[in-house]
């Protein structure tokens, strides 16, 4: 919380003359959505700035370009909250709501933050859901393990692309690299590995709609 609110007074030069959001961040996107996708938390001077997820920063525009052109966003960009952009079928959330320093959340922070994103996984009751990162990936299947719903997740083991269809009536288990510029500016993601997974993704769902 100290963190968030030093940097929203702080500020980075590039954006002095804005209003920081400073707060935690919730979700954003279409309240009926079948595909939850999960990140890990709100960027410093992204979504800390602009009060929406993956919004005013190099993440942001990478997630949301391929989301356009996977069907599920109406727009590529995502520069600040009010800028018209909707979700289709798909919502994002964040596994810590608030920005942590370096990126790195404590494990109390994760903990602190999970009752949300419970409520979010009640209130959408998504067929899909993808992971962006181990850290999004674990906590998703540590909610799962603490309301008895998988008695053990050690044979779920984090690979991008992969894959897992868990214990009826839980979502689809999808896991992807986050989208973080360490990842796509060295190569490690590239458009085309998110692009398909987000193709199965609508495969599946498509096939759920049938």
């Amino acid at each position: 919380m100290r963190y968030r609110e030093e940097v929203a007074r702080v500020k980075r030069r590039a954006f002095r003359d804005q209003v920081y959001w400073g707060r935690p961040v919730p979700g954003f996107g279409d309240a009926h959505a079948k595909l939850l996708i999960l990140g890990l938390a709100p960027a410093a001077h992204g979504a800390n700035r602009t009060g929406r997820v993956f919004t005013g920063d190099r993440s942001g525009d990478f997630l949301y370009r391929e989301l356009w052109r996977a069907g599920f966003a109406s727009q590529p960009e995502s520069r600040q909250r009010d800028d018209g952009l909707q979700l289709t079928n798909a919502f994002i959330s964040a596994t810590i709501r608030c920005a942590p320093p370096d990126n790195k959340p404590l494990p109390e922070e994760i903990r602190n933050c999970t009752p949300y994103l419970e409520s979010e996984l009640d209130l959408l009751r998504p067929r899909a859901v993808l992971a962006l990162g181990r850290i999004a990936f674990d906590a998703y299947l540590r909610i799962l393990k603490q309301r008895a719903a998988l008695a053990n997740t050690s044979q779920f083991k984090f690979s991008h692309g992969a894959s897992f269809r868990l214990p009826n009536p839980l979502p689809r288990l999808y896991a992807s690299y986050h989208p973080s510029q360490q990842n796509t500016q060295t190569g490690r993601l590239t458009p085309a590995m998110m692009a398909s997974v987000l193709r199965q993704i609508r495969i599946f769902l498509n096939r759920d709609d049938s």
